[in-house]
């Protein structure tokens, strides 16, 4: 796991105004969303998958990539998804200061801001690092650190056959904030199978409120 279940079930206890680990469970909604991208290499197959199912979805970018690759954030938020905040360069993040932690946030904001017009985006860290000093200051700040509540372990590299296996064996439920990455066809190959079973079974699936 990227992500100790232990320190997840510790975060569930914090205001999700401030760390959010699971949407809305009023409606059978999952929440799909990307780390890691955007990738010339894969995230387009992964957008037109989600626009052929009508899908809309949360891509935490990394501002370096997304620098890179703007066109490929412009089709994102053009398509209706929420581009979101996974730092600037996916450092280490629990070897950095505070004031460093916060510069790669803002450094990515600063861009993401020119396509969507929002000046504080959802924050996701790199790993799902769990910083205290952080949470402070955003908790201040009225900010929201983005988790997850289902992790697809998709950056495993095992065969997605058998992730879709273990998806359907203990599938996600209403209000799940799904894990997945859009840094290999991993998660295109999977979603391909899951989506049209997930619409079978009445499932729905929204972005990430802003």
């Amino acid at each position: 796991m990227i992500f100790r279940p232990s320190k997840m079930r510790m975060l569930r206890w914090l205001p999700d105004a401030v760390v959010s680990t699971r949407g809305s469970r009023r409606d059978r909604t999952i929440y799909l969303t990307f780390d890691d991208g955007p990738d010339p290499r894969y995230t387009p197959a992964l957008l037109d998958l989600l626009k052929a199912h009508g899908v809309l979805a949360s891509f935490f970018l990394i501002g370096r990539e997304a620098e890179r690759y703007p066109e490929l954030v412009e089709r994102m938020v053009g398509e209706g998804h929420r581009i979101c905040n996974h730092s600037y360069s996916h450092p280490v993040f629990n070897a950095l200061t505070l004031p460093e932690k916060l510069a790669e946030i803002d450094r990515t904001d600063q861009f993401l801001t020119r396509f969507d017009g929002i000046r504080h985006h959802r924050f996701r860290p790199p790993r799902g690092v769990f910083s205290l000093a952080l949470t402070l200051k955003f908790a201040i700040a009225r900010r929201n650190l983005a988790y997850w509540s289902y992790d697809s372990l998709d950056y495993q590299l095992r065969p997605a056959a058998d992730l879709v296996e273990r998806l359907r064996r203990k599938p996600p439920h209403a209000g799940d904030i799904l894990l997945m990455h859009d840094d290999s066809d991993c998660s295109t190959v999977m979603l391909a199978t899951l989506i049209p079973e997930w619409k079978a079974d009445g499932y729905a699936f929204a972005a990430l409120s802003a």
